[in-house]
């Protein structure tokens, strides 16, 4: 079935911030658009307001005044519900409680066509579950925007166990024709984005809780070595720690409290403590006027080493040798089966983060992973109490000598970057197992719904097959509570390449 025909009116439930983004997206698309809500004058209010952001949208060339005009003869507040009876789709953005929603959807299916579409904006709820208050469960999906609405290009198209094909797909192709980036996707906690998204700011927490390093030093790691275009901490305090918290703990819940999932203590005190974060004043970061900006912690200049020995390729690191060669520092290769390391002249080793710890070994430093080792302006090193100050202090040197500023963490398995990578290409290759949407649509949905450098999928083609597997079955050693615990969808992507490759191991 095709996107629903631009003379088919559209309604929105609901007009906050989303609701009034949706009515935007349907309005400017060149649907009539009706506005309900509960509360007498919202309606009107957000018809206003709509006509404001369009009214900027003319004034930055955007939309012409001719268009502008038309737009606006176009939306309609609504008195009840039963102004809506004519409508091909109505999608609600009313309050995040499964009764609340239920309730409305069953007066609306007494109200409009039976053909009608009947879409949620829920980015926490069950889909399935608020369309198991209707008749027609079939003709009922998710579309979940992204705020806002207007600007953000991904919409998740949910489909609940209930919902119709030929429903799903009008509801896809019609986000489609609204300008939209729509990615498919069944109903399942979190949807795609915010299931995956969890280790990006679990894993932060983490390494803050372990006393690894200060959230300014973390978000900096995040930002300039993984390619994040914000560190979790910083993001938590721009969408809410309240909101972010509840997400993180609905997901968790729905998924009958998974370890992998477990919401932060750290960020419950903060909640609890009312450091909900911009809008608060202050979360992890101070923001009243005049406080002093939290910097990361950045080592002080030290010496370029003389040389280093290179024992393998690096593998996902590999373009560090050219990069040293291009510094001025000399590199002596040795063939190694199994060496993915740099020898100092100290004798001390240099190694990219595995999941192992720098106190198991006589003298390594570990240092992250970077999404591009060229454009990286940060790398963080992780040593123990046991690594010798000379190591630490050639590995600060050599980083430096080529342009980076360095942060060195406490010894945290798998540091910031690499762990975070890790775990979040691992909840990909589950969902995709599981059948929650294809590897495309969950590059697609990860790319444009939180801004990632890359795709997971992107990431595990870049890193190697066995790379993401081999990190988590280190961290799972050393942590075995189950967090790190490797799918089999993964421990079966890992496998099949070696197997490919003739190994038996």
């Amino acid at each position: 079935m095709t996107a629903l025909d631009l003379s088919s009116p559209v309604a929105v439930v609901g007009t906050g911030t989303m609701g009034q983004g949706i009515a935007q997206v349907a309005l400017v698309a060149g649907h009539p658009v009706r506005l309900y809500d509960t509360v007498p004058g919202r309606a009107q209010a957000a018809a206003d307001a709509i006509g404001a952001r369009l009214d900027r949208l003319v004034a930055k060339d955007r939309l012409t005044a001719v268009d502008r005009d038309a737009a606006r003869a176009r939306l309609l507040p609504a008195a009840s519900l039963a102004d809506l009876a004519d409508c091909a789709l109505v999608a609600e953005a009313v309050l995040e409680r499964l009764d609340v929603k239920q309730e409305l959807f069953r007066e609306l299916e007494g109200v409009v066509d039976e053909d009608c579409l009947l879409a949620t904006n829920t980015s926490s709820l069950s889909v399935t579950a608020i369309g198991g208050a209707l008749a027609n469960p079939g003709r009922f999906v998710g579309l979940h925007f992204f705020n806002p609405a207007p600007l953000l290009p991904l919409v998740e198209v949910v489909s609940g166990f209930a919902t119709d094909v030929t429903y799903a797909t009008r509801a896809y192709e019609t986000a489609r024709a609204w300008g939209k980036t729509p990615v498919a996707c069944a109903d399942t906690p979190g949807f795609i984005v915010n299931r995956i998204a969890r280790p990006f700011y679990a894993e932060a927490f983490a390494v803050h809780e372990a006393q690894g390093a200060d959230p300014a030093t973390i978000d900096a790691v995040l930002r300039e070595c993984g390619g994040f275009k914000m560190g979790a901490f910083e993001l938590t305090d721009l969408i809410g720690q309240d909101v972010n918290e509840s997400v993180t703990h609905s997901v968790w819940q729905a998924f009958f409290n998974d370890v992998r999932f477990t919401p932060s203590l750290a960020q419950r005190r903060l909640v609890e403590s009312g450091r909900l974060g911009r809008k608060s004043g202050h979360g992890w970061y101070d923001y009243a006027e005049g406080a002093e900006r939290d910097e990361p912690h950045t080592a002080e200049k030290q010496q370029q080493p003389a040389y280093v020995v290179a024992e393998g390729d690096l593998g996902p690191a590999s373009e560090l040798l050219s990069l040293i060669r291009e510094a001025g520092i000399p590199v002596r290769e040795e063939e190694e089966d199994h060496g993915t390391r740099l020898v100092l002249p100290s004798g001390g080793q240099l190694a990219l983060a595995d999941g192992q710890t720098s106190v198991e070994f006589r003298d390594v430093v570990y240092f992250d992973l970077a999404v591009d080792y060229r454009r990286a302006t940060r790398i963080a090193l992780s040593a123990s109490q046991d690594t010798a100050p000379q190591t630490l202090t050639e590995a600060i040197g050599l980083f430096q000598a080529l342009g980076k500023n360095v942060s060195v963490i406490g010894d945290v398995p798998g540091m910031i970057v690499a762990r975070t990578v890790a775990r979040i290409v691992d909840l990909a290759h589950d969902a995709v197992a599981k059948g929650v949407a294809t590897v495309e649509d969950i590059d697609t949905a990860m790319r444009l719904g939180v801004n990632y450098p890359m795709g997971p999928f992107e990431w595990s083609r870049r890193l190697g097959r066995g790379w993401a597997y081999d990190l988590l079955d280190e961290l799972h050693v050393r942590e075995p509570s189950g967090r790190y615990a490797p799918s089999l969808a993964l421990y079966r992507h890992a496998y099949a390449s070696d197997k490919r490759e003739g190994s038996t191991s």
